[in-house]
């Protein structure tokens, strides 16, 4: 859209956008009006149609530079340890940004413990790999209270921003659904109805068999890459060259490349089939997307891990695949994800300040150049990505850092640098989302609660090979295997022990909003006793006298 300096102009000085809309070139003026007279009449269907067709290109609202500024300076600006200012950040971007970062911050934190106990346990029984079995079993129990405990902070922070009990609202279509023009038998309004039969046939005929195939490719690769393994080892045993040993970790550094390519270019394709799927409501999308994302990640990134665990058995080669796939993904999540985009952005707008210094007009100069700069600004697409990025973490450190101690350091390292480039990529690379109100991380916290359950079979398998618990039973193996499996499902019934034992929400959270249901219940009583008092004394009587109550 060519934005021109009329739609800028304004008698009222005092005047200031907060939401911009920015139409296709050759929208009509009766499209225009209509449009603005839905906005008046506060229609909320009418931009979602016009997306949907097209008319709109995109809906973004105006960052305040004022607020921003405030904000910056107490978020990210000053390099300091210091806890984040997430009540601000909820007041700007809303509590589902708020939480990540307030997430984010507690992941940092309690990963603090793992790191302080594997730096002296990689320092002094680096080669010793018999002593994984303390390590192991303090990931176990740290991996399912660090879950419940954030259970609880965010039930305070959401209580305190009124969030914690949200009524379930209706949902709208979805912009992008499509399909033939009925009535919404829930609703009775005229919308598009697309039959689920057809929607279930291309993802079982479809989907399914694309996810499975992108799954079988993710293990050629993985196979390409342990045959690079084999060459690298065979070359350094011939030549035994330094030259040779720093070969050795090259066949993992472009494996790391390797997946993170593919994460990505499977992320495009993933969404292209969940939108193909035509999925009515936004959170039907979300829940068919993630699962798909997290299938192949899970696999993508950690069945080389698995395989050399517990098929090769080399612990040696473990260690070292682990560290370069964790370095090397932060290293390029960094880059991608924050540098690069901050880099092409500052660069886009010196080329906006030069075009408005051109300009001799007497509009706001300020407020065009803000709108021209935000326009061109990438689309923050949720937290789903950075969400991402933090269960892929949480699984290296959970599932395998007793193999390999330095991973929780790395991973509080990785994250304090992250709380900083996250926030300037919020502040600064993408325009400003649209708050949205949320009351927990949702669907995120089952699936790191997943990768618990997960790194509690994983800890138990590594605890069973170790050659420690292997000299307990030289000759039986079947023994050993029982009695690791016991443990394994002992260990299970602990783990969802503590989680029925540590309180979702804490007490005085409890009392409240007991309190506050019994509140709301007496004065929706009170209400209902004050309309049957009114009913009796309007009420005619036979004789044409009203009764009395």
């Amino acid at each position: 859209m060519k934005v021109t300096l009329s739609a800028l102009d304004t008698s009222e000085s005092s005047f200031r956008p907060l939401v911009v809309i920015e139409l296709a070139q050759d929208v009509k003026e009766e499209t225009k009006e209509w449009l603005k007279n839905r906005i008046i009449a506060k229609k909320k269907d009418g931009v979602r149609r016009l997306l949907t067709s097209g008319i709109v290109i995109q809906v973004f609202p105006l960052h305040d530079p004022e607020a921003l500024r405030k904000l910056e300076d107490t978020w990210y600006t000053r390099f300091t340890l210091k806890y984040q200012p997430i009540d601000s950040i909820r007041g700007y971007f809303g509590e589902t940004i708020a939480l990540y970062f307030g997430f984010l911050e507690y992941f940092t934190f309690a990963l603090i413990p793992m790191a302080v106990i594997g730096l002296p346990y990689y320092l002094f029984v680096w080669e010793d790999y018999d002593k994984y079995v303390i390590f192991a079993s303090f990931n176990l129990i740290w991996s399912t209270v660090i879950l419940e405990v954030w259970k609880r902070g965010c039930a305070n922070m959401t209580y305190r921003w009124g969030t914690l009990v949200m009524k379930r609202q209706f949902e709208e279509p979805r912009p992008g659904f499509h399909g033939v023009l009925g009535i919404n038998s829930v609703t009775g309004r005229e919308e598009p109805v697309y039959s689920s039969y057809k929607r279930q046939l291309r993802i079982y005929l479809v989907s399914l068999p694309f996810v499975c195939l992108c799954l079988y490719f993710s293990l050629y690769v993985m196979m390409i890459y342990f045959d690079l393994e084999v060459w690298a080892m065979s070359l350094h045993e011939d030549s035994g060259s330094e030259w040779t040993s720093v070969l050795l970790y090259v066949p993992s550094i472009i494996y790391a490349i390797v997946i993170e390519i593919m994460n990505r270019l499977y992320r495009y394709a993933a969404e292209f089939l969940t939108s193909w799927e035509n999925h009515r409501l936004e959170s039907a999308y979300q829940n068919h997307l993630i699962l798909k994302v997290l299938v192949f990640n899970f696999l993508n990134c950690f069945a080389s891990l698995f395989y050399i665990a517990f098929v090769l058995k080399d612990m040696k080669l473990l260690r070292q695949s682990l560290a370069t796939l964790l370095i090397t993904s932060q290293i390029l999540n960094q880059i991608v994800e924050s540098l690069l985009p901050y880099w092409l952005q500052r660069k886009h707008g010196v080329q906006v300040k030069r075009r408005v210094q051109a300009l001799k007009s007497d509009i706001d100069v300020t407020l065009y150049e803000q709108v021209i700069l935000e326009k061109e600004m990438g689309t923050y697409l949720g937290t789903f990505d950075d969400y991402l990025e933090l269960f892929l973490q949480f699984g290296y450190v959970s599932l395998f850092s007793c193999v390999y101690p330095l991973a929780a350091a790395f991973a509080v390292l990785n994250n304090f640098t992250e709380v900083n480039s996250d926030a300037l990529k919020m502040c600064r690379v993408f325009k400003r989302p649209f708050s949205e109100p949320s009351a927990n991380i949702g669907v995120w916290q089952l699936a790191f609660e997943t990768m618990s359950v997960i790194s509690v079979v994983t800890n138990c398998a590594l605890i069973g090979m170790s050659p420690q618990v292997n000299a307990v039973f030289p000759e039986s193996k079947t023994d050993l295997i029982l009695i690791v499996v016991a443990v394994e499902h002992a260990l299970l019934a602990l783990k969802f022990i503590l989680a029925f034992a540590i309180p979702d929400k804490p007490r005085h959270i409890q009392m409240k909003l007991a309190r506050l249901e019994f509140e709301s219940l007496e004065a929706l009583k009170q209400q209902q006793m004050k309309l049957v008092a009114e009913n009796l004394k309007e009420e005619p009587r036979e004789d044409g006298k009203e009764k009395v109550a």
